[in-house]
């Protein structure tokens, strides 16, 4: 009867309806429950205001600092005397303010790269131009001294003199589809250094530096496109089609990186002498606040050694500052957060077994460690040489939970949030004043303005709304948990049970997880879940299903030996954490242990497929979307640099979902797109072809067109609403 009504509940539409409304998935999906973000702030130089777009899209307008009330309109596209502005979907403020670039009409490539068509904006005569006629422009750079804007066009490299009529030129001419871009970075760069722009101007806006990218060595990958629809690709109407592009595999061939240079005056191009490994990367190159003194730094393809050089842009000689090494590898935020202010750079480092940031001389000698202990840093947010003292985001005596900090050269810190949760901070150009995001598992995002001793001036953002919208229902709340597994190690988790729950009922459970190197999805924020506020894990919760998240080993947030420990062996550990998670809860009173499913999208999917086939059948039904199967099939920068290449450890990389197919216990949903970039469709292709072969039955579910992210049209309904019907059949 329990069975029946939940399924009466699910055909209705309904979710968490105990107090007399209805959600459905589609609205959940749609993320009509997400909250308000107070999104595209820019500090702007005077330390006291700050930019930001307005909310009908058609205005950028300054705020104060002290009050967060509108003090001005630094544009407007109902005035804007020019070309007429649909909607701003970005904007670049020059280095004086006098200019704007808008950006409109964006077409994304990959996950963080994008063209557009950028507009000038001139705010003493009001005026609106294109900034090139020449067709869409990729990440546009405002020089130092505000009168040029290079930007990226097809591969090459293209300059704008404001002083000169907006005289544009070309700077690079070697640049072609699939065989070498200059200033933007390939796909896997992109993807796996969190990069999208790699040209920089120099201070004295003389000259301009890039990373050249020669991929003509790179293996191709061909995607198939169909007709489809949401958008239709209409030339494919009668025979498909394929999208080429190079995605270099694990252990097979990367793109060749150098640095050039380019003498704005004499049109002279140099290649920088860089003592590196012809396989390594660089996945940052930055000018420093010295003229032609260049920063570069490189990694070896192991990821385990980083180098910081100095290099002088016109003699081309590259001197090494900094060498940081691991046993193991090398995390992203070293390259991601390190910084240069002045003859000094700061700098996060895994060296004392917990990410903390050190403050080095530009020749690299180090000065001081900023930060100690075992609350890692998270983000830094810059170096204010007027009272000394350093700003960053770190975990405040838990990974659950975030604070701002700052801390001095002297070493006194202060904790300038005091909400327990998790923080996020942007910070005024004079480190004067700072905008805090809180939340926590029961509070959605507020928007403060703080002044740097941390104390509240103004609230921007609460989200009442939302708060509103969700009282009428009968929610249910996440709880922490920790439990230590058979082999003695602790996790943290979070469980989520029906509103009505009873003690005495006996309930399936679905263990969400991602599993995968640094990531954790157990933390004390409302963003916790896969949609904010847990809103699907709601849904679950109310067709009589407990969801619960476990971050194994290897996940982030407890230093690097937790992180590192996975080294060389993906999903081994991973899978036997969800393995032990399920058997803890399966030992809760109130939950049904021959009815536990698991799932997880990408790494996730992963370790879905790992944790079904781990040999202790726990897990009733699980569902995998997106999943890599073997990693021989992923992408080399990802993959190496936790498992080195597959000649090098092909014990590691046989340890697979594919390897372990006769393994698989329990009933299984597979999804993939068609069209995924990232995680190829052949790792499921396959997978699918390992189970028939080892006589094991499974479900499919493929997207036409769609890429990792699964969306268009109506895909996400349809997506989520096949796992749930999944789910509700299977776990009985």
């Amino acid at each position: 009867m329990k069975h029946f009504l939940s399924l009466m509940l699910f055909l209705a539409g309904t979710c968490f309806g105990y107090a007399g409304k209805t959600i459905t998935l589609k609205q959940i999906v749609n993320k009509e429950f997400n909250p308000e973000v107070y999104s595209a702030v820019t500090p702007l130089n005077d330390g006291e205001s700050f930019a930001r777009i307005s909310n009908d899209k058609k205005q950028i307008v300054k705020c104060s600092f002290k009050t967060g009330q509108q003090t001005g309109i630094l544009f407007d596209a109902n005035i804007a005397k020019g070309i007429k502005v649909q909607e701003i979907e970005g904007y670049i403020l020059s280095p004086d303010e006098s200019r704007l670039l808008i950006q409109t009409k964006t077409t994304y490539r990959y996950r963080r790269s994008f063209t557009a068509e950028y507009l000038l904006y001139t705010a003493v005569n009001k005026t609106i131009e294109p900034l090139s006629k020449g067709g869409p422009q990729e990440q546009p750079l405002f020089s130092p001294d505000g009168n040029q804007i290079a930007f990226v066009r097809e591969n090459n490299i293209y300059l704008v003199k404001l002083l000169f009529n907006n005289s544009e030129s070309q700077v690079t001419k070697d640049g072609k589809v699939n065989e070498v871009l200059n200033g933007i970075p390939d796909w896997v760069n992109e993807e796996e250094f969190s990069a999208v722009r790699s040209f920089d101007f120099s201070a004295d806006s003389k000259m301009i530096a890039w990373i050249r990218y020669d991929e003509k060595n790179v293996s191709t990958f061909d995607i198939p496109l169909f007709k489809g629809s949401h958008p239709e690709k209409k030339a494919y109407s009668l025979c498909p089609g394929t999208y080429s592009y190079k995605y270099p595999k694990a252990g097979t061939t990367n793109s060749r990186v150098s640095v050039q240079t380019y003498d704005i005056k004499s049109h002279v191009t140099r290649t920088m002498d860089l003592p590196m490994d012809s396989d390594g990367y660089i996945p940052r190159i930055k000018f420093t606040e010295t003229p032609d003194n260049l920063a570069i730094i490189t990694l070896n393809r192991h990821q385990n050694q980083m180098d910081v050089y100095i290099g002088n842009a016109r003699s081309r000689l590259c001197k090494l500052a900094l060498r940081e090494k691991d046993e193991k590898y090398i995390r992203e935020e070293p390259y991601k957060h390190l910084a240069f202010f002045g003859n000094h750079f700061a700098m996060m480092s895994d060296r004392s077994g917990y990410r903390q940031l050190y403050w080095f001389s530009v020749t690299g000698q180090l000065e001081k460690q900023i930060t100690s202990g075992n609350n890692e840093v998270i983000d830094f947010y810059g170096y204010d040489a007027t009272s000394q003292s350093f700003y960053y985001t770190a975990y405040d005596d838990s990974p659950l939970r975030t604070a701002v900090f700052k801390t001095d050269l002297k070493g006194k810190t202060k904790k300038l949030t005091t909400q327990s949760g998790v923080n996020k901070a942007v910070f005024s150009k004079t480190y004067k004043y700072f905008i805090n995001e809180f939340s926590n598992l029961t509070t959605p995002p507020v928007t403060t303005i703080c002044n740097n001793e941390g104390k509240i001036i103004n609230t921007l953002l609460t989200n009442e709304k939302l708060k509103n919208k969700l009282s009428g229902y009968s929610l249910s709340q996440k709880e922490f948990f920790t439990f230590k597994t058979s082999e003695g190690v602790e996790l943290n988790g979070w469980m989520m049970k029906p509103a009505n729950f009873n003690e005495g009922h006996k309930y399936p459970v679905i263990l969400y997880q991602y599993s995968g190197p640094g990531s954790q999805e157990v933390k004390d924020e409302w963003r916790s879940g896969f949609f904010s506020g847990g809103v699907l894990e709601n849904y679950f919760n109310s067709l009589g299903i407990i969801v619960v998240c476990v971050d194994g080993r290897g996940t982030g947030g407890r230093g690097a030996d937790f992180e590192k420990c996975t080294y060389l062996n993906l999903g081994k550990l991973e899978a036997r954490d969800q393995v032990e998670t399920a058997l803890y809860v399966g030992t809760l009173p109130y939950v049904d242990k021959n009815n536990i499913g698991i799932w997880g999208w990408s790494y996730g999917g992963f370790n879905t497929l790992m944790s079904m086939s781990e040999g202790r059948p726990v897990f009733k039904c699980g569902v995998a979307v997106a999943p890599p199967t073997d990693f021989r099939f992923y992408d080399t920068i990802y993959t190496e640099r936790f498992m080195r290449t597959p000649g090098e450890n092909s014990s590691g990389y046989d340890y697979n979902a594919i390897t372990r197919a006769e393994k698989l216990h329990g009933d299984l949903l597979i999804c993939h797109g068609l069209a995924d970039d990232n995680v190829h469709f052949q790792n499921t292709a396959e997978y699918a072809e390992a189970l028939v072969q080892a006589d094991k039955q499974f479900d499919m579910q493929v997207y036409t067109n769609r890429n990792h992210g699964i969306y268009g049209g109506n895909t996400s309904v349809h997506i989520f609403t096949k796992i749930t019907e999944y789910f509700r059949t299977h776990l009985k």
